[in-house]
């Protein structure tokens, strides 16, 4: 999966929250100076190139919403973030915020409890 760049985030996070919209929609939650028509249905058809963004036609104009959820693309983003900074370990993830402090040993107990209630539960 590509990552977004922080301007298509920011238009994802607009469909994610108000689901299907055509583009002149998507320009209503933007503040002066409001983006160019043109310039926000370049994004949206590139997110639609790229996977994110599935569309329905009416006529000339094109409803567009969202092809995964917020959840689906966190994930997806957090297991690239893991691999390619910390050699897919999730241990070395945790580590790395243990040390910084980021986390303390409760937190990581209680993440813990919460694995293990939930690998007993399925």
């Amino acid at each position: 999966m590509e990552k977004l760049t922080p301007k298509e985030e920011e238009i994802m996070d607009l469909f994610w929250a108000h689901g299907p919209m055509f583009v002149k929609q998507l320009m209503e939650f933007f503040h002066q100076p409001k983006p160019h028509y043109n310039t926000l249905s370049t994004i949206t058809r590139n997110l639609e190139e790229k996977g994110f963004l599935g569309y329905r036609d009416f006529g000339t104009v094109y409803q567009y919403y969202p092809l995964i959820t917020k959840e689906e693309y966190t994930r997806k983003n957090l297991k690239n973030v893991v691999q390619k900074y910390f050699g897919s370990s999730y241990k070395r993830v945790v580590s790395a915020f243990a040390e910084e402090e980021d986390i303390s040993v409760e937190e990581l107990k209680e993440i813990i409890r919460d694995i293990e209630n939930r690998k007993k539960s399925t």
